[in-house]
């Protein structure tokens, strides 16, 4: 005998699964991205590589770049340990004109200040 009532029920549950598996599938995609998005970044490199890490062959190609490749970061740091041991310090900073000095003067005086 055929009971058409445990049919929609058994459709129910199932529906119900496919969909928390739906959505559980995607929250942990988000979350990947996310992460793999603040790995590149911090690594020196633009973060939207962290959606290439999607892809199948390619996710292998980008972690292999982040263990053996020299991240940006440490190229700047590098370069800034360089100008420090040759006695370069920071780039001056650029003089103020004195016409800007006048004209803020005139508009508040000293003693306003």
């Amino acid at each position: 005998m055929y009971n058409s009532g445990t049919s929609t029920v058994n459709t129910g549950a199932l529906t119900g699964i496919i969909l928390s598996s739906v959505i559980f599938s995607l929250v942990a995609i988000i979350f990947a991205v996310v992460i793999y998005w603040r790995i590149f970044s911090k690594a020196g490199y633009s973060g939207a590589l962290g959606i290439l890490m999607l892809i199948p062959i390619d996710n292998i190609v980008m972690l292999c770049i982040l263990a053996f490749g020299q991240w940006p970061i440490y190229k700047e740091l590098n370069y800034l340990r360089q100008q420090v041991a040759q006695g370069h310090q920071y780039p001056p900073s650029p003089a103020v004109p004195t016409s800007i000095i006048t004209a803020i003067s005139t508009i508040w005086p000293a003693s306003t200040i």
